[in-house]
């Protein structure tokens, strides 16, 4: 029996790959396969069910780095065996991660003396929000206990243009989560409309430095000013988180002048995503607090059973060590001078997208500025009142010549305005952005060749007449 289980094995192995009989097998969708396959048939088996999708140098929806050099991903493969909290095994890791966090600080003007500065790796940038929200909670809940005061009904404010990690964060600590509504007046956070959700029970207001939804960014700086004089007037002493999720690598090498940072009196903490404008594959996320006073204790956790005492701030316990290498890398690689000239190629991508966009009778952009390498249009009002084709069609157009470029409508206060959002990443050439603005233009020129309006088109409209508006913005 054994014999012939190993003939079988060598003919298995010497047949080709798409003579075996498992390219006739339909792939396993619930069970294990009962018997083994050689490597060379399982890779291709994988590998062509991912032939249908979206190339990642054509997905202009995700913010996430899809192109690193030829040496960062040697390095972050020759390390995609170490896991980083293994801080006894591999030492000179968790000594990386502390520089990527002093740079990150000091390029965010920090004013912490310690030669460590008070910081932490995350997954993303959704785990960085996460621990930058809880330890504004906790802040808020100890001076609460101390004041002897109630302390079961923290709220939290923000723009309704938040990234969904704010929701769940609110939702898995119990947290109110109080919005200020956006609108094509106020396309960023109101800082005095913000200030009047605010009361004792605020335990912090979170500006976001590059906007998902729009590209924008929330007025640290004003925001700031306004919190000054709130605190003082109530007694209060409510902090600043900046989401910088996008920002964060982008405003320190585009706009140096501008304050959004530690350099403002009220900001506690700010987080933001390495595999972003970082330029490091996912996932990777950062945070960092003014100084350690702002860090909880109670969220440093240790463990002994790895062979030493290891303390951790953090939501997951194991995590890729390789993304902390490729973030170094890309420190030493490129430097400040580097990431500036990627940044603001990037940024001047954007720019000739938006403006070509701009040009284009159908459509109008959101805000007539770029400040982030990413911009969203939305059809003109007055094409849109006779047009059979909504920006869904239009997204499902070029997803057929490979593109993604997503369609979405606004957040609750918007919500009847379909917009299209470009992210121009590192790897975005002029060359690719004209490819895309001619099959933009290619197919609007079919869509207005249309005699019936699409489904979607129909669907807009019933969604407009049920809330008794007229197609204007």
């Amino acid at each position: 029996m054994k014999t012939d289980q190993t003939k079988e094995s060598r003919a298995t192995a010497e047949t080709a790959v798409y003579g075996s009989e498992e390219m006739l097998t339909p792939a396993p969708t619930e069970f294990i396969p009962q018997h083994k396959t050689t490597p060379e048939i399982a890779y291709r088996m994988v590998k062509d069910e991912t032939y249908s999708q979206t190339q990642p140098h054509l997905n202009l929806a995700t913010f996430v780095t899809t192109y690193m050099d030829d040496y960062a991903t040697k390095l972050m493969n020759d390390a995609i065996n170490i896991n980083f909290i293994d801080e006894t095994e591999y030492p000179r890791v968790a000594v990386m991660c502390g520089r990527c966090i002093n740079i990150l600080a000091n390029l965010w003007h920090t004013p912490e003396k310690n030669a460590w500065k008070a910081g932490a790796v995350g997954i993303g940038s959704s785990e960085a929000c996460m621990l930058g929200g809880v330890a504004a909670w906790l802040r808020w809940r100890a001076k609460r206990r101390k004041e002897g005061k109630p302390y079961d009904k923290p709220n939290l404010v923000m723009s309704a243009a938040y990234q969904i990690v704010w929701e769940k964060f609110c939702q898995l600590w119990q947290i109110e989560l109080r919005t200020v509504p956006i609108s094509l007046e106020h396309p960023t956070l109101d800082a005095e409309a913000a200030l009047k959700l605010c009361d004792e029970n605020t335990i912090c207001i979170v500006p976001i430095a590059g906007v998902t939804w729009t590209g924008l960014n929330d007025d640290v700086e004003a925001l700031d000013r306004a919190l000054d004089r709130y605190n003082k007037n109530t007694g209060h002493d409510i902090p600043i988180h900046v989401d910088a999720a996008s920002g964060g690598f982008i405003l320190p090498f585009t706009s140096p002048d501008e304050k959004w940072d530690f350099r403002l009196k009220w900001v506690c903490s700010i987080s933001t995503s390495g595999h972003k404008f970082g330029l490091v594959y996912p996932g990777l996320g950062w945070v960092v607090w003014r100084d350690k006073s702002y860090l909880p204790e109670e969220m440093s956790f240790s463990v002994n059973y790895l062979g030493a005492n290891i303390t951790q701030v953090g939501l997951n316990f194991s995590r890729p060590a390789a993304q902390i290498l490729g973030q170094y890398y890309n420190f030493i690689r490129l430097g400040f001078d580097g990431y500036r000239e990627i940044q603001q190629n990037s940024m001047s991508i954007t720019q000739y997208c938006h403006d070509e966009i701009g040009k284009m009778h159908c459509f109008r952009n959101y805000s007539p500025k770029v400040v982030n390498p990413l911009f969203i249009w939305y059809m003109n009002p007055e094409y849109e009142k006779r047009a059979k084709w909504t920006l869904f069609d239009l997204q499902a157009s070029l997803q057929q010549s490979g593109w993604m470029v997503p369609a979405y409508t606004l957040p609750k206060s918007m919500d009847e305005v379909i917009v299209m959002r470009v992210v121009a990443r590192q790897g975005m050439s002029r060359d690719m952005a004209d490819m895309l603005l001619g099959d933009i233009r290619n197919a609007v020129a079919e869509f207005e060749k249309l005699e019936y309006p699409t489904p979607s088109r129909i669907a807009y409209e019933k969604k407009i007449h049920q809330k008794g508006r007229v197609f204007t913005h």
